[in-house]
Parts: structure tokens; sequence; C-alpha cells
């Protein structure tokens, strides 16, 4: 794992080369080595899949739009626009580095990866469950109906990048009632909570489930992040993007985040 104060050196020698004329010059070789180099970097720091990576990777070095007519001067200051940009998303790298990190950043890291290897799990669902009903002469499988089949499935899937998965730990009482998570995966401080859309679950009633969630996993002792799964493959959230934007959040101390799959596109 790389520590905190390497992880901040890593970034800053990486900005301080956007001010090489050889980077800062268009199709240079130079900066095509600085952009994988940077890549890298990210994905060793934070880990592969992340948001990190994502912010910085969509960012655009070339014009939207352009013509025969259009001069080489505005090529050339899109390409430092997008190095501008790139600046200022590693100054807030560095920036999270130093406001969140102790020295159990470490442990931080580990829980980057470990959220990308849930939500590629989560990402891959639908095509796990739809191929598991082809089966060879017609042979009994699993099919994908009702919640508990959705546990069951993720359960066997996450032992793919995890050892100690706890089913059903019981969460702290709340207001004098107590109630069961589906899984805590203890070294990593995260508990996964499954829900599967259906008739009278659509997206008012998933959202206010899910609030009251992370009312009561808040007070979880061994809950640092809750990650919920919706399962939606008749895609009965008709904005399940907006509805992600407005859960993922950091409560308190919780950090939540919330994945609905498939994604229809």
């Amino acid at each position: 794992m790389i520590s905190k104060n390497d992880s901040i050196q890593k970034i800053q020698k990486q900005i301080e080369k956007i001010s090489s004329s050889s980077i800062q010059r268009r199709g240079s070789a130079e900066f095509d080595r600085w952009y994988r180099n940077t890549e890298i970097a990210i994905e060793n720091i934070f880990g592969k899949n992340t948001r990190h990576s994502k912010d910085f990777t969509a960012i655009s070095y070339h014009l939207g739009f352009f013509t025969s007519d259009t001069p080489d001067s505005s090529f050339d200051a899109a390409h430092r626009r997008g190095l501008k940009e790139a600046e200022q998303i590693l100054h807030s790298m560095i920036d999270e580095i130093q406001e969140y990190w102790s020295d159990s950043e470490q442990e931080l890291s580990a829980s980057f990866d470990a959220i990308s290897s849930i939500e590629k799990i989560c990402n891959r669902f639908h095509l796990v469950a739809r191929q598991l009903r082809k089966r060879h002469d017609d042979r009994p499988t699993l099919d994908v109906n009702d919640e508990y089949d959705v546990q069951d499935l993720l359960h066997a899937l996450l032992h793919l990048d995890f050892d100690d998965i706890r089913p059903e730990e019981w969460t702290p009482s709340n207001a004098g009632s107590s109630s069961r998570v589906d899984f805590l995966l203890k070294s990593e401080s995260i508990v996964v909570e499954v829900k599967k859309t259906r008739n009278k679950l659509g997206a008012r009633e998933l959202g206010n489930e899910l609030l009251i969630d992370i009312g009561r996993y808040q007070a979880h002792p061994g809950c640092k992040t809750l990650i919920c799964f919706v399962y939606d493959p008749d895609g009965r959230i008709a904005n399940p993007r907006g509805l992600e934007a407005d859960l993922n959040k950091k409560v308190n101390d919780l950090d939540v985040k919330v994945f609905i799959r498939p994604t229809g596109k």
C-alpha cells in the first residue's frame, strides 16, 4: 500500500510536470507519457475503477466541435484547458488525502479497492443471473425471482474477492426495534444491503426504505461504509442515476453508496 505522504508526493510530481513545455504541446509523446503515468499513479493510490480514476479519464483535451477552418490555436487552447482541469482535479485529490487520510490510510486505500470490487459484481450481476438460466439439458438452476434469490447469488459472487462474509448480522436497536443486515464484510467494515424492485416497491418506496436503513447503520459499530445494491431487472426505477445521486453521500461517519443495476444502457 502507498502511504499518505508517498501518495501526495506522487500526485504533486505529476502536477509539477504539467507546466513543462513538452507536455503543454498538443500531440507530444511527452504528454502521452505523462497522461499514462498519471493514470497509473491514481489507480495505485485509490484503486481501479474508482471515482478518482473516472474523473481523470473523463477530462477532454480536444475540441468538441470543429471545422476545416478551425485554426490550430483553438486546438492548442483546448489542450491547455484539459491540462488546467487535470491540475485542478489532482489538487483536489491531494486535498482529499490531507483531509481524510490518517495513520490508517492503508485501510482506507484497501476500502477503495473493496468498494470497486463490489461495484463490479453489481455491474455484472444481471449478466450472471441471465446466464444461469441457460443450463445444459435444462438442468435445475437459480431463477432470481425475489430478494432472497438476489441475496443468495450475491453471497456466492462476493466469495470471489472476500473471505469473511457474515450474513444476517443484527443492527443495533433503533427507536426500540432492530433489523437484520444482509451481509457484513467484517475486515473491510462494509455492510451490503440488498433490495429487489417489485410491485409497490418503486423509486419513492425504495428511497424511503434506504433512508431508514441509513439511519440504522449509523449506529452499527462494524459499519463504516453502507453499500445498497438494488436489483431492478424490469426497469421499475425511472431515473436510477438520479436516485443514486440523491442517496450517495456521507452521513456523519457513514459512507453511503447505492448501485441500481442493470443500468438500462
